[in-house]
């Protein structure tokens, strides 16, 4: 059995460990490859990105874009792309091998609403993830 001093001494190592790794981790989650950003150019070049909303309306959405483990982009038309960062990420989410599906309550993918991946092969269902805010990216009139 710990002694009540232990315990503590325990309860502060573990702390600082983690606390140590959630700056890399962050930073790993931020980091995109060069593929990735290609993809967020080819996306959003052009574009401005507007105020973020906590809503879309899924009939707006007709295509779902992976980027990487923590951004999806959802393209609404050729002039409006909705940019998703995920909070905390989808492990798995960008290697494209997986179906998406949506637990959507509401009339279209909200913040807070959650996803998760399924195998194409086996369906086995993966991890699940939390969307975040939609950032819409437009095309500015008279481009």
């Amino acid at each position: 059995m710990l002694r009540p001093l232990a315990m503590t001494a325990l309860a502060f190592a573990s702390a600082a460990v983690l606390t140590s790794c959630a700056p890399m981790a962050q930073a790993n989650a931020d980091a995109l490859t060069p593929d990735q950003l290609a993809v967020l150019d080819r996306n959003l070049s052009g574009k401005v990105a507007g105020e973020p909303v906590s809503c879309i309306n899924s009939t707006m959405a007709d295509q779902t874009i992976r980027v990487s483990d923590s951004i999806l982009l959802y393209r609404a038309s050729g002039r409006l792309v909705y940019k998703n960062e995920l909070r905390g990420g989808c492990p798995g989410l960008a290697r494209d091998n997986d179906v998406i599906v949506t637990e959507v309550r509401g009339p279209g993918p909200c913040r807070g609403d959650i996803i998760y991946l399924v195998d194409r092969t086996s369906g086995i269902r993966g991890p699940s993830c939390v969307l975040g805010d939609f950032t819409p990216y437009r095309t500015p009139e008279g481009n």
